[in-house]
């Protein structure tokens, strides 16, 4: 019997983020996914080699490969609507929930176990989800402020939003403030300007 589970998953490149906003530089589900993968495989090397963590960073990034997995059935809720009020965000966990236990059961019954804590978000172990959730901040925060970089401003709240999350994050993770430092303002170069920074840190 064939299993409909990596048809679903492929399905990912078709689904469109930032759905009500104008976009300067369209992204999809797919691409976002692997994005906060990269980020969070990050933060948990950091956190383990620096703060003293002892994290499976490649779990991490296995999870957050699949966090978007219940956007297959429904598509992209944006934050605005999903969480208008506590009523509103509770009703759309049930129907993620939902969606997430429907691409697990499309996998042959003998690999759900396997995937049950990497799929079902309410089974993954807390301290992954919260380095999953904090890389898809960054990663929103990362967008937002190239899409700023290309004088979109209809990004202008988001990135005020995501940096009071972010503010708080870095109080309870020191590997996001870590990130944040290291990272962040190179995102936003030019390749010319990657090839000088590149240049003169590889110069003799």
């Amino acid at each position: 019997m064939q299993s409909t589970f990596l048809a679903w998953l492929f399905r990912m490149p078709l689904i469109k983020r930032w759905s009500l906003m104008f976009c300067v530089k369209p992204e999809n589900v797919a691409e976002h996914s692997h994005q906060v993968a990269i980020v969070a495989h990050l933060l948990a090397v950091i956190k383990n080699q620096k703060f003293a963590g002892k994290l499976n960073a490649d779990k991490v990034a296995t999870v957050a490969l699949y966090h978007e997995a219940s956007e297959t059935r429904f598509g992209d809720i944006v934050s605005p609507t999903k969480y208008a009020n506590a009523e509103i965000a509770r009703e759309f966990k049930k129907i993620e929930y939902l969606a997430e236990k429907q691409c697990l059961e499309s996998l042959p019954t003998e690999f759900q176990a396997l995937f049950t804590d990497i799929i079902v978000q309410d089974n993954v172990d807390q301290e992954y989800k919260q380095i999953v959730k904090a890389a898809d901040i960054l990663v929103a925060y990362i967008k937002a402020l190239d899409e700023l970089n290309h004088q979109n401003h209809e990004f202008d709240h988001v990135k005020e939003r995501l940096e009071l999350k972010l503010n708080s994050l870095k109080q309870q993770m020191p590997e996001v403030e870590y990130f944040m430092s290291t990272f962040i303002s190179a995102c936003s170069a030019t390749v010319d300007k990657l090839n000088e920074v590149h240049t003169t840190t590889n110069s003799p």
